[in-house]
């Protein structure tokens, strides 16, 4: 799969204005996963990019895309209405380009709370299932479950991906969180991997075969609900 096979689009957020994506299907495509980035790493970062094409490999189609202050080149994450906004855009823009084809979202740390709070606001049309890679549940060194509060209104299934060295989800806390949300929560453990699913080299594995671990278990969870 080569990067020329990405296409470049434009989604346009209401009056706020427009932002960046990038459309992969792979031949024969069996799903298309729309996922945003993490705050600090738009779309076009190195590990956006092995997502991407990772889940190519596995047969399902991607849309990526910016959020609104990623595309003006600011540090500060947009308001939660207008990220809110953002992801069903881009949910909107895929259900159109990858018509017929089972749609997911969620995204990276930061992309995937919005694409969260999103859909526990109102549903996001089409969506069969939401997969966070690496979620945020609280800041480094503050432990809390307050930004889990909302997952309870998410009626479809979910699939938690996290590193067990994750200093943004304690395990202590994320387990129980996931426990509580039922059948329809999913949670898939990478052992010594960190918020951005590094390993160091005493786990005697390296950080691509950690992503494609990830990758795996996603494409799983995505075949166990087709």
């Amino acid at each position: 799969m080569q990067a020329t096979d990405t296409q470049s689009l434009k989604i346009e957020i209401g009056h706020a204005g427009a932002v960046s994506a990038l459309l992969l299907r792979p031949p024969q495509a069996r799903a298309t996963y729309v996922f945003a980035h993490g705050a600090g790493a738009g779309m076009t970062h190195a590990s956006m990019e092995v997502i991407a094409t990772g889940l190519a490999a596995r047969g399902i189609a991607t849309l990526r895309y910016q959020f609104l202050y990623m595309e003006k080149g600011s540090k500060r994450p947009d308001p939660p209405a207008i990220a809110h906004a953002t992801v069903r855009a881009a949910v909107a823009e895929a259900a159109e380009r990858c018509a017929g084809l089972p749609l997911f979202a969620g995204g990276k740390s930061f992309g995937g709370r919005m694409t969260s709070q999103a859909q526990a606001i109102k549903p996001l049309a089409g969506v069969r299932g939401l997969a966070f890679l690496a979620f945020p549940l609280h800041l480094a060194g503050k432990p809390s479950t307050e930004r889990a509060k909302h997952l309870a209104d998410i009626k479809i299934p979910m699939l938690f991906l996290q590193g067990t060295r994750d200093a943004l989800a304690e395990l202590k806390l994320l387990e129980p969180v996931v426990k509580e949300l039922g059948s329809s929560a999913t949670l898939h453990l990478v052992k010594e991997a960190d918020h951005s699913f590094h390993v160091l080299v005493r786990s005697g594995r390296n950080d691509r075969e950690v992503m494609d671990e990830v990758l795996d278990a996603f494409a799983a969870w995505v075949n166990s609900i087709l």
